[in-house]
Order: structure tokens, then C-alpha cells, then sequence
């Protein structure tokens, strides 16, 4: 088990490379989610965000999760084959959390280089916890 610490990553480069991890088998745990940055303007990704939100309904879909560790989860499960056993299994495997749960408190939290805010050219970004809460989540 890999306990990965999403603490200043950026999202879709964290979710790419823990999608390879859970299809080659490796069980995953992510902790503190909101932490995680999307780059881009603020605006822009706030205005596509809302924009997602906006198209589906509760009842019909298709349904938009407004809590950071709902949304990185979602984004992990778009870069698997989720509508086949091999990916549904992978995904099985995926724990995503807010914060840092008392059960792994005690655990290695590893980071990924290759995924880390430091590989932004510009300082255009926006914290996965800040679109989350102008969504209207409450965590």
C-alpha cells in the first residue's frame, strides 16, 4: 500500500500517474486532496468548473462532485477504463481523503517529483480546496 501526499501536486499529473500505478495492481491511498493545485488562472478554472457543475442534474446526470476528494477521485477514475472489470478493480483499489485520517497518521507519506508545483512555468494556479468551496462544499 502507497499513501501519497497530495500536498502542493498538480492534479493531473497526479492522477495520471496513480492511474498507471492502480491498473499495474498497487493499492493507493491519497491524503489531503484539497491541497492539491490545478494550474491555470483562477478565473477561468473556477468558470469551467461551475460550468461542469451546471450541465447535469441529481436526479439525471450525469452528477458532478463538489469535494475535493470526490473531484480527485473523479479525475483518477476519467483516466481509467471504469466501465470494464480491469478498471473498475483499479479503481476499487483508489482511497482518496481530505486531510490525513488517524489511520495513517503513522504512515510514510510519500510526494511525486514528477508531479510537483515546482514544474509550473508560471504561478498560475488555484488550490483544489479554494473550487471546492466556491462549488459549495463544505469539508
Amino acid at each position: 500500500m502507497t499513501v501519497i501526499d497530495a500536498n502542493r501536486l498538480i492534479m493531473g499529473r497526479l492522477a495520471s500517474i496513480v492511474a498507471k500505478r492502480l491498473l499495474d495492481g498497487e493499492e493507493i491511498k491519497i491524503v489531503n486532496a484539497e491541497k492539491a493545485v490545478i494550474s491555470g488562472s483562477k478565473v477561468k478554472t473556477f468558470e469551467d468548473y461551475r460550468t461542469i457543475q451546471e450541465i447535469g442534474t441529481r436526479e439525471f446526470g450525469p452528477y458532478f462532485p463538489k469535494r475535493p476528494d470526490r473531484i480527485l477521485k473523479r479525475t483518477i477514475r476519467g483516466m481509467l477504463p471504469y466501465k470494464r472489470e480491469r478498471g473498475r478493480d483499479s479503481l476499487s483499489r483508489l482511497k482518496v481523503y481530505i486531510g490525513v485520517p488517524v489511520e495513517l497518521k503513522d504512515a510514510e507519506l510519500i510526494t511525486l517529483e514528477e508531479a510537483n508545483i515546482n514544474r509550473l512555468s508560471s504561478n498560475k494556479y488555484v488550490m483544489l480546496g479554494d473550487v471546492s468551496k466556491r462549488l459549495g462544499a463544505e469539508f
